[in-house]
């Protein structure tokens, strides 16, 4: 009887144990799967966030510049963005006409040379009519006064010359002046910023550093803006002055072998 009172006692307990422990495992699935959730939520929060952060860094530089741009004074930095665009359109002008201008002036003399060669003087007049540039108009003019003196066909070379140098660097005179323009305007706006500044000082009666601060900044703003506009345009500057050197080479050499070209014609048909 004692034995079979022992195992009804040890039923009802176990059972009991079986229990919470399915219960637990049951508990403990549960936190696992809300702590995947709470792991997986916290990613896509993050994944958020950096999206957030990097469309704000790519609009940011925009925004940034606008902003320092009204900072600076809108009067002051119009000025100085009108000398950037007007000082970049000739810039851009200049390159075109240099680059449209440039020809292969060896092939164009080793063409005259043929034409000359085969006594053809109107064919090397109708090529360098036809060919762009001003290497090619030299060359023209040199072979349209053919029938007169060496010496005259020289002048009359050196002198066209010289008017092509000049069509050259039209305009570099504008750009020359939008560089001088820049920085210059950038220091007036220092010079209006300080004078800001120390208007607000008087107003107030009193040397806040607040009211020191928002003229300084118009002054700083303004000249750095200057000054970056100026190195722009220095840079495009350089660069057409690099070209029109290679053109004026290029017209020198050619007048060279053509006044030779024509000496030796000449020699010819005497």
């Amino acid at each position: 009887m004692i034995f079979m009172a022992g195992l009804l006692m040890l039923g009802p307990t176990a059972s009991a144990q079986t229990d919470t422990a399915g219960k637990d495992s049951t508990t403990l699935v549960v936190a696992d799967s809300t702590a995947q959730d709470s792991v997986l939520a916290t990613t896509v929060a993050d994944d958020e966030l950096l999206a957030a952060d990097e469309a704000e860094e790519e609009g940011g530089f925009h925004k940034q510049l606008k902003t320092k741009f009204i900072d600076g004074n809108v009067v002051f930095m119009s000025l100085v963005a009108l000398a950037l665009v007007l000082g970049l359109a000739f810039c851009i002008e200049r390159i075109l006409y240099l680059m449209m201008s440039e020809i292969k002036t060896k092939k164009l003399m080793e063409d005259i040379e043929s034409r000359l060669a085969a006594d053809d003087l109107e064919g090397a007049k109708k090529l360098c009519q036809t060919t762009r540039g001003p290497v090619a108009s030299v060359c023209y003019q040199g072979l349209l006064h053919i029938r007169q003196s060496v010496d005259a066909i020289e002048r009359s070379i050196t002198n066209y010359g010289g008017l092509q140098a000049a069509n050259l660097e039209k305009g570099c005179s504008w750009i020359k002046l939008f560089i001088a323009m820049a920085p210059s305007l950038g220091f007036l706006g220092t010079v209006i910023g300080m004078v800001m500044a120390f208007d607000q000082i008087q107003t107030q009666g009193d040397i806040s550093p607040r009211i020191v601060a928002e003229g300084m900044k118009v002054a700083l703003i303004t000249t750095i803006f200057g000054i970056i506009v100026a190195l722009v345009l220095q840079l495009f500057y350089s660069y057409i002055l690099s070209k029109i050197e290679r053109l004026t080479s290029q017209m020198e050499e050619a007048a060279i072998q053509l006044l030779d070209l024509i000496t030796a014609y000449k020699q010819k048909h005497q």
